[in-house]
């Protein structure tokens, strides 16, 4: 239950700083020296710092004869400070009854509301000002208006135990149930605070004992979370649920012992509430007596009272599970006394064991194990405790667990000493082949490797995946863990399945970097104390006989490690230690996990470790598991370390290598240099170091795009400018056209990018797109971009709009092709010819009919001189198209009310041919009669042939054409314009939208068929 405490007005002293005389004799209650200030011109409604009048100040010292004065010297009566508070509400607050009488005599607003919306009657109600309350009512037109948090006066009152006002709201109409936003009534607070008498008050005048608020908390539930055991005691007394369960499964006893109530545990198990039942989660009291921080005595009371030691939770804890969680020592000795099973598994086959290693507790540790715990139960992916407890870094966990075998001589490479056991072989894998020195070693607690080193651990073992722990030390930058590795012998070169040494780990440290700075961004100095370390380790590696040119089977060196992740001072390290790292540098072969590391959209590893719930173990594996997601990304396109570096936008290793007379126009297999790259990944600083150095603008990838269209196509305006400054600072300017006969403008009108086609339109010699008749202002239109397409209009006039493209289509085309209403209206409104026609001879009316674009078909057919008897190449009208496609019914309509005189019958898609003939025949006599009598299901004579609904609507459409109009004083039959609209639509597809063929830019060729005006792409 939500127990915040409600806001009331203080009531302490009110503190003026560098106080006026007006105020000093207000609180000195000197009225004589106040009327001599008055006469001296003193401002009765100076402001302090927080817009207290004086009238504030003398209501809360509650002086009537000195409120009157202020008032009747002119004193604003209904005066707001900052909090909104009135004189009213601070004359409430001291509970002077006689300054609320002169307020309220001067026509103060027994209504107003503070910042909490709270009146001076929640005011009283909150400061037991009974005879203010008395006052304030008869002025109201009701006590149950609520505050901000949706509480009445009663709320108030309840809460803070006032018997007296509780008895008064309700003896003038409070409503006794009302509750606030989070549906908690009066008595909801009453039995939380334990204001018994108000209870037994609210409990006498009807209250409903059983009430819930928003999370199926009950007034018992209330009481019991804060110990009111009066409260309980009434509440049970009443013949309460006493197992009610709120929204989360929990009775009052689950409630009481998270809390540590034991009093109240006690009285509730005594009135017989179920000491084992779950709730949503599986969770029984006991579970909460085990995890509470008070619960000891609860689970005391629970365990004699027969509770079930061995129930266990949906995701299988027991008790005795959370007890090792929680590090609940005493707790975990009484569960196991009273028959606690000491190896029971949770769905991850972790056994209470495992949890007490994860969490380090070493005393229940020792518990456990004193108690029979098996230390060689495998655990979540086949680990046992000592896997946990290493990984952990919790070296006196790892010793006591060591110690549960014997003593044993096997002679370690520390020491001459006989070694702790385990009761297991030491080097014994988990399901991913780690053993507990990898573990040690990803933990970094140099104690915890020591320790098993010196148990006979195998320094050189490798996982599944080839890596031996200096791999995983190497990762996890754990210097003194590296220096302990390396001296017992650990091959420094060794590689994994992969080719990647410790020296590529390294470089590439801190790999759960992404995941960690998602939850909580790290400060500047955290990073570059984190880099620090990583290029301690690197360097001890180096010196003692790393190779640094060393390469995985991608080709890639600790270098390409380094930029990509941006660790300047292990990548200055590394070129400085090979002066011909340069050459390295320029000749990658192959596209390696990095590449997708420094992607914004990929993710490098996997993070696949089960975690428990809230209440109970979460593994942070960090780089442990991090390593084990390093395998099976694609390869595909070489990148040199500058693209890697200017990609993940790290720009201190950028200048290193830039410094380095590294290549900045080296294109990768798509033709894209590290500009490009920079401008796709919106690395802006990257991209200046390399405009800086003179990066080419001009230079294509293997589609033809250069820089320039790259900046317009993502919107990159002043990159943009800067770059086509550059471009045009040599006659003559290039054309700038990709393979496909796109301009930059091209681009950033398909786009939208008013700023970018802002910039490209100040340059009159990007006006010209000489070579691709699809103009800019077709790719503005088909995508909907009205704003770059009045740009265009206004840059360039309304000529632009005749342009067709290599098939014969205008601009109008293109807009009503898409549906694009806005568009085809812009067009319109400069002169764009509505009865042009492309190739196949479609205009723009027929081109609409067909793709069902109503809004788009009317505005057309209200435009002047639009042709509607036009045919494409089959002959069909726009008619004939709209009758091919039922689901448009309406478009059919638009077009009839135009007075279109076609005979398009036989295209109605649901009519046989051979019904054809009979159904001209048979309602040729009837046209005048048969169409307005209808049958019950809606339909005339004239149409019931039809076979379906559809048809029948359709044939309505045609037939009201082909009828003579009737005179309106010889029949009462409607017009067919009102037929035609009084036909229902159809209902719209449900199939979504489709996506584009290309979506990477625009396109001039739809996808064709042997007829054009089949394709469903522009």
């Amino acid at each position: 239950m939500d127990c915040t405490a409600v806001i009331t007005v203080d009531s302490c002293t009110l503190a003026f700083v560098a106080t006026p005389p007006l105020i000093q004799a207000i609180f000195n209650g000197d009225p004589d020296e106040i009327r001599v200030l008055i006469c001296k011109s003193e401002d009765v409604n100076a402001l302090d710092a927080e817009k207290r009048a004086p009238l504030h100040a003398a209501a809360f010292l509650g002086d009537a004869e000195i409120t009157e004065l202020l008032i009747v010297s002119g004193a604003r009566v209904n005066a707001k400070d900052n909090m909104w508070l009135t004189p009213l509400h601070r004359a409430v607050a001291s509970r002077s009854e006689e300054a609320v009488r002169v307020l309220i005599r001067h026509s103060a607003d027994v209504n107003a509301r503070d910042k909490n919306w709270q009146t001076p009657l929640h005011v009283a109600a909150a400061n037991k000002a009974l005879r203010c309350a008395e006052v304030i009512i008869p002025l109201l037109s009701s006590v149950n208006v609520s505050d901000r948090g949706g509480r009445t006066a009663l709320h108030h009152a309840a809460l803070n135990g006032h018997t007296e006002m509780v008895s008064l709201l309700l003896a003038k109409g409070a409503n006794i149930n009302a509750f606030d936003k989070k549906d908690c009534r009066a008595l909801h607070w009453a039995a939380y605070m334990g204001h018994l008498d108000v209870v037994c008050l609210l409990v006498s005048q009807g209250a409903e004992i059983s009430c819930k608020d928003k999370r199926g908390y009950t007034p018992l539930h209330a009481a019991a979370s804060n110990g009111q055991i009066a409260v309980v005691k009434r509440l049970l007394s009443l013949a309460v649920e006493i197992d009610e369960a709120n929204a989360f499964g929990n009775t009052a006893l689950h409630v009481a012992c998270f809390n540590g109530q034991d009093a109240v545990v006690s009285e509730l198990i005594d009135y017989g509430a179920n000491v084992s039942q779950p709730n949503n989660k599986g969770f029984t009291p006991l579970h909460f007596a085990a995890a509470s921080t008070h619960g000891a005595l609860c689970l005391e009371f629970l365990v004699n009272s027969g509770a079930d030691v061995n129930v266990q939770s949906r995701d299988g804890k027991s008790p005795l599970h959370l007890t090792a969680v929680h590090g609940r020592f005493t707790r975990s000795q009484t569960l196991i006394q009273n028959g606690g099973e000491i190896d029971c598994v949770d769905k991850d086959g972790n056994t209470p064991l495992h949890v007490a290693a994860r969490y380090g507790h070493e005393l229940l540790i020792n518990t456990l194990i004193t108690s029979g715990a098996d230390c060689t139960r495998r655990g979540v992916h086949g680990m046992f405790p000592l896997h946990l407890a290493a990984l952990n870094a919790h070296a006196a966990c790892c010793r006591k667990l060591l110690s549960s075998g014997r003593r044993c001589s096997i002679m370690c490479p520390l020491s001459n000493d006989s070694v702790l056991s385990a009761g297991f072989q030491i080097d014994t894998p988990d399901n991913l082949g780690r053993t507990c020195l990898h573990a040690a070693a990803a933990g970094g607690n140099v104690e915890c490797v020591k320790l098993l080193l010196s148990s006979g651990a195998d320094h050189n073992r490798r996982d599944k995946h080839g890596r031996t722990p200096l791999h995983y030390a190497s990762a996890s930058r754990h210097f003194q863990c590296l220096e302990t590795l390396v001296s017992c012998g650990t091959c420094i070169n060794a590689t994994d399945q992969w080719g990647r040494s410790a020296v590529h780990y390294a470089a590439a440290s801190d790999l759960d970097r992404r995941r960690r700075v998602v939850l909580e961004p790290e400060s500047e100095g955290v990073q570059a104390e984190r880099e620090k370390e990583a290029a301690l380790c690197l360097e001890f590696l180096l010196q003692n006989g790393a190779a640094p040119s060393l390469k995985d089977k991608q080709s890639y060196s600790a270098v390409h490690y380094a930029a990509a992740y941006g660790h300047r001072h292990c990548l200055k390290l590394l070129l400085d230690r090979d002066e011909n790292q340069h050459d390295e540098m320029e000749n990658s072969q192959t596209r390696s996990p990095l590449h997708l590391a420094v992607s914004p959209s990929l993710h490098l590893y996997n993070h696949t470790l089960t975690s428990y719930n809230t209440l109970s173990i979460k593994y942070s594996m960090g780089t442990f598991n991090a390593l084990m997601g390093i395998c099976s990304m694609c390869v595909c396109v070489c990148r040199t370390p500058l693209m890697l570096a200017v990609m993940g936008g790290h720009v201190d290793a950028v200048s290193l290598l830039l410094e380095r007379e590294a290549s900045v126009d080296l294109a990768n297999k798509q033709g894209l240099t590290a500009l490009h790259l920079g401008l796709l990944c919106g690395q802006e600083e990257c991209v200046q170091s390399l405009v800086e150095l003179e990066a080419s603008v001009l230079l294509g990838d293997t589609r033809g795009r250069t820089a320039i269209h790259l900046a317009a196509s993502r919107g990159h305006a002043s990159w943009l400018s800067e770059l086509l400054n550059i471009a045009c600072s040599e006659p003559p300017i290039p054309p700038l056209q990709d393979n496909q006969g796109y301009t930059p403008l091209h681009w950033a009108c398909y786009y939208g990018h008013e700023g970018c086609v802002e910039v490209l339109l100040e340059q009159r010699d990007f006006r010209h797109f000489d070579g691709n008749p699809f103009t800019p202002l077709h790719c503005a239109v088909v995508n909907d971009q009205e704003t770059c397409a009045n740009l265009l209009l206004e840059a360039m006039g309304s000529k632009i709009v005749t342009c067709k493209d290599s098939k014969g289509r205008t601009p109008l085309h293109a807009a009503a092709f898409a549906g694009h209403i806005d568009c085809v209206q812009l067009l319109l409104a400069h002169s764009a010819s509505v009865d042009e026609v492309d190739q196949s001879g479609r205009s723009t009316l027929i081109m609409a009919a067909e793709k069902g674009r109503v809004e788009v078909l009317e505005a057309l057919l209200t435009s002047a001189n639009v042709n509607l008897n036009l045919t494409d190449q089959k002959g069909n009208t726009a008619l004939h198209l709209a009758c091919s496609n039922v689901s448009i019914a309406h478009c059919i309509g638009a077009l009839i009310e135009c007075r279109f005189r076609p005979s398009p019958l036989h295209h109605c898609p649901f009519v046989a041919p051979s019904l054809l003939l009979p159904l001209s025949a048979f309602l040729s006599p009837f046209l005048s009669l048969a169409l307005w009598l209808s049958f019950p299901a809606g339909l005339t004579p004239a149409l019931a042939c039809a076979p379906s609904r559809e048809v029948a609507d359709c044939l309505a459409l045609i037939l009201a054409t082909m009828m003579p109009f009737c005179s309106p004083c010889s029949s009462g039959a409607p017009s067919p314009g009102a037929l035609l609209k009084s036909l229902p639509r159809q209902a719209k597809s449900t199939q979504g939208p489709r996506s584009p063929r290309d979506p990477s830019g625009p396109s001039s060729e739809g996808t064709t068929t042997e007829n054009d005006s089949d394709s469903e792409t522009f």
